[in-house]
C-alpha cells in the first residue's frame, strides 16, 4: 500500500490511554508545541558564576532611577539583590545584642564546634549571625575567626546554640589547648531574621496539623519559622518592599546602596502602626498603596498591632506614604476582612484590580478612592489557589492552579480544560504544594507550573499550557522560581538539582554548556488497518527540521510495536538520523506501532551539542502481513 502520512494532533493527551488517544501525542519531556508542531525547548546557561545560599523561591526585577537593573532574590535562608552579576545580601536584622551578652566556649580540643551562650537568643537552626568585637579564645580560635558571619549549626537550648569555627576562607578551624577564653571583648551579635522551612513538616507548615485538618490557618500557631519559606516582594518606586510568608514586612531603600540591609517598616522614619507580620505584600499599581494580606490587625483601642496574624485580614498604608498605616479621616490607609475561606493563600496584581485568593474563594480589590479607598468584591466561591505563587498574569488573562484543576480569569472565572489533568493531579505532592510556582513565557505564548511529583519533596516536574494554540505539554525540570523576560532580555530562573545558580533561560539548546539529555516526544498507539490485521512497517520517511548551532546534529527515531492494547510495547528499531537522512528501513510487524523522537544518551554528546529539532509530518510504508 502507499506511504501513509501521520500528522499527529498537537498537544500531549494523558486523559485516556495511549491507545484511546490514537493520532495524538502521549508523552514528552523538554518538548513544547508551537504552531501545532512539537519542538525542543530552549536551553539555559548561568546568568552569573556566583551562587546564593538557600533555595531560591522568588524573583522580582525592576530598574532604579539611575537605570540600573536590580533583581530581588528571596531564598529559604536569605534575601539578595542581584546587580552587576553579584548577589548583595540585604537580609534584614532581627535583633542586635548589647555588648558581651554573648560568650563562646570550645567543645573539645581538635573540634571545630563552639558552644555559644546568649540568653533567649530566639534563633532557629540554620539562622545567620554576625559577630563583632570578639577577642581570641587564646589559641586557634582567634578574633579573626570569630568576627564574621556564621550559620547556626544546632540549637541546644533557648540560651545556647553551636557554630562550627572557620577561617575567613570558610575552612574549618579546630580548637586547641590554649582556647580557654570566652571571646568577650565588646562582643555584639547581629542576628538575621529567622530562616523558614525548605520542606513542609506535618504539624508545622501552614499553622495547622496535616493538610486540611481544621483549616490551614490557626492564629495561635502561625509563625514565619514553621512555614515553607516563600517570599513576596515589589518595588515601591526605586525602593523595594519584601515579606517572608508569616514574617515581618521590610523596606529596602535604594538611596542607601546595595551594601545596606532592608529594615523593618517599624524602623522607618515616621513609622505609624505598620503591620508586624503578614502573609504577602504588594504595591497597587496606579494609586501606589502598599498592601499587606493576612496581616496582624490593630488592637481594640487602635493603639498598637496585636502581633498575631489574622489570616483573612487585609490592610494598606496611606497613598504614597509607606510609613503611615493608621487609618485616619485625613489619609487613605485602611483595612477590611474577607469572609469566605479560612486564610488568604495569595494575591496578584491584575489589570485595574488586585485578585486575592483564599483557600476556597476569589476576591477582587479595586481602587475606588475616598472614603473607602478599595472595594471588596467576591468573584467566585469554591475555587482556591494551590500555593502563593501559583497564579500568573498573562497577556490573555489570569491563569492559576488550585488543588483540583486549572482556571482562567478575564472578568469571570472559567475552568481551564486540560488534556493532562489526571496526569498532574494524580501525581503531585500536596504536602509540598506551596512550592508550586506558576510562570509566564510570553515569547512562546505559554503559561505553566513547576511542581513536586508525589515521590519528591522538591519541584521536579512542569506542565505547560499554550494559550494561543490551546495545547498542553509535560516534562521534568527543577526550577524553583521564574521571572519572564522584560527587564532582562531572557527569562531568569533559579534552581537545579545540585547547585544554587541563577539561570538565563531560552538561550540555545544546551543545559548550561552540556547536551540536554532525555529529550523526547512519543506518540500514542497508531493502529495498522484499524488493528484488525497484522501489518509490516518496512520504511519510515522522517520529517525533522534540525535547528541550533550543530551542523552535525543527530537524533533517534524509535519504532515500537505491540499486538494488543494491554500488551507491553517492545522496541522494534532505534535509528540515528541526521539532516541528510532520507529514509529509515525497518522490519516491524504488529497491530499497533508507536513513534518516538528523542535526543538522548544513545547519541554521542558531540552530536547532541547545540541540537534543536522540530517534528513535522512522518510517513510510513505499511504492507499487509500474515500471522507468520
Amino acid at each position: 500500500m502507499p506511504l501513509a502520512k501521520y500528522i499527529l494532533k498537537p498537544g500531549i493527551n494523558r486523559e485516556g490511554t495511549d491507545y484511546s488517544n490514537e493520532g495524538g501525542w502521549y508523552d514528552a519531556n523538554l518538548v513544547r508545541f508551537r504552531k501545532g508542531l512539537p519542538e525542543k525547548i530552549g536551553g539555559w546557561e548561568k546568568a552569573t558564576a556566583n551562587t546564593y545560599l538557600g533555595t531560591g523561591r522568588a524573583l522580582h526585577g525592576w530598574v532604579n532611577l539611575a537605570a540600573t537593573k536590580l533583581l530581588g532574590v528571596g531564598t529559604t535562608y536569605k534575601y539578595y539583590i542581584e546587580s552587576g552579576n553579584a548577589f548583595n545580601d540585604v537580609t534584614p536584622i532581627r535583633v542586635t545584642t548589647g555588648e558581651n551578652e554573648i560568650s563562646f566556649a570550645k567543645v573539645a580540643n581538635g573540634d571545630a564546634t563552639l558552644n555559644v551562650t546568649d540568653t533567649a537568643h530566639g534563633a532557629v537552626q540554620n539562622d545567620f549571625v554576625t559577630y563583632s568585637g570578639c577577642v581570641s579564645l587564646g589559641g586557634n580560635i582567634t578574633a579573626n575567626v570569630l568576627n564574621q558571619e556564621y550559620q547556626i549549626a544546632t540549637i541546644t537550648s533557648a540560651n545556647v546554640y553551636t557554630i562550627e569555627a572557620k577561617d575567613t576562607d570558610g575552612d574549618e578551624v579546630t580548637a586547641a589547648a590554649g582556647d580557654s577564653g570566652d571571646g568577650q571583648g565588646t562582643i555584639i551579635g547581629a542576628y538575621q531574621i529567622n530562616v523558614g522551612l525548605d520542606v513542609y513538616v506535618s504539624g508545622s507548615g501552614w499553622g495547622a496539623n496535616s493538610w486540611g485538618s481544621g483549616g490551614w490557618g490557626s492564629v495561635a500557631t502561625i509563625s514565619d519559622t514553621n512555614q515553607l519559606r516563600t517570599w513576596t516582594h515589589d518595588n515601591f518606586g526605586e525602593d523595594e518592599v519584601m515579606n517572608p510568608r508569616a514574617g515581618g514586612i521590610y523596606y529596602w531603600d535604594n538611596t542607601n546602596g546595595l551594601s545596606t540591609r532592608a529594615v523593618s517598616f517599624s524602623d522607618l522614619s515616621g513609622a505609624n502602626l505598620p503591620p508586624t507580620k503578614a502573609f504577602q505584600i504588594l504595591v497597587s499599581d496606579i494609586d501606589r498603596h502598599i498592601i499587606c494580606f493576612g496581616a496582624d490587625p490593630l488592637n481594640a483601642g487602635g493603639t498598637a498591632r496585636t502581633g498575631s496574624i489574622d489570616p483573612m485580614f487585609i490592610c494598606w498604608c496611606d497613598q504614597e506614604n509607606a510609613p503611615e498605616w493608621e487609618p485616619k479621616l485625613t489619609n487613605t490607609a485602611g483595612s477590611f476582612r474577607l469572609s469566605s475561606g479560612s486564610l488568604i493563600v495569595g494575591a496578584l496584581r491584575a489589570r485595574q484590580e488586585t485578585l486575592v485568593w483564599t483557600d476556597s474563594a476569589l476576591y477582587s480589590m479595586a481602587f475606588v478612592g475616598s472614603p473607602y479607598t478599595f472595594s471588596n468584591n467576591l468573584i467566585n466561591e469554591g475555587v482556591g489557589l494551590i500555593g502563593p505563587n501559583a497564579a500568573i498574569n498573562a497577556p490573555e488573562g489570569i491563569f492559576w492552579m488550585d488543588l483540583k484543576g486549572f482556571y482562567f480569569y478575564n472578568g469571570s472565572v472559567n475552568p481551564l480544560p486540560s488534556s493532562v489533568h489526571y496526569y498532574v493531579f494524580n501525581n503531585i505532592n500536596i504536602t509540598q504544594a506551596y512550592k508550586v510556582f506558576g510562570f509566564l513565557n510570553k515569547a512562546f505564548d505559554e503559561v505553566g507550573w513547576f511542581y513536586p511529583s508525589s515521590s519528591s519533596t522538591e519541584i521536579d516536574r512542569y506542565v505547560i499550557y499554550n494559550y494561543v494554540d490551546n495545547t498542553w505539554s509535560i516534562g521534568q525540570l527543577t526550577r524553583h522560581a521564574w521571572l519572564d523576560e522584560g527587564i532582562e532580555d531572557y527569562p531568569r530562573a533559579t534552581g537545579t538539582d545540585t547547585s544554587n545558580y541563577l539561570y538565563k533561560q531560552e538561550t540555545g539548546y544546551d543545559a548550561d554548556g552540556s547536551p540536554m539529555d532525555n529529550v523526547y516526544i512519543e506518540s500514542s498507539s497508531l493502529d495498522i488497518e484499524e488493528g484488525e490485521q497484522f501489518s509490516f512497517v518496512n520504511r519510515i520517511i522522517p520529517d525533522i527540521k534540525f535547528t541550533g548551532s550543530n551542523s552535525n546534529a543527530a537524533m533517534n527515531v524509535v519504532l515500537k510495536k505491540r499486538n494488543w492494547p494491554a500488551e507491553s510495547l517492545s522496541t522494534s528499531s532505534t535509528t540515528s538520523i541526521t539532516s541528510s537522512t532520507t529514509r529509515i528501513n525497518t522490519r516491524a510487524r504488529g497491530r499497533q506501532v508507536v513513534l518516538r523522537f528523542e535526543s538522548d544518551d544513545d547519541n554521542t554528546a558531540g552530536l547532541r551539542q547545540g541540537l534543536g529539532f522540530r517534528v513535522g509530518a512522518t510517513r510510513m510504508d505499511i504492507k499487509m502481513n500474515g500471522r507468520r
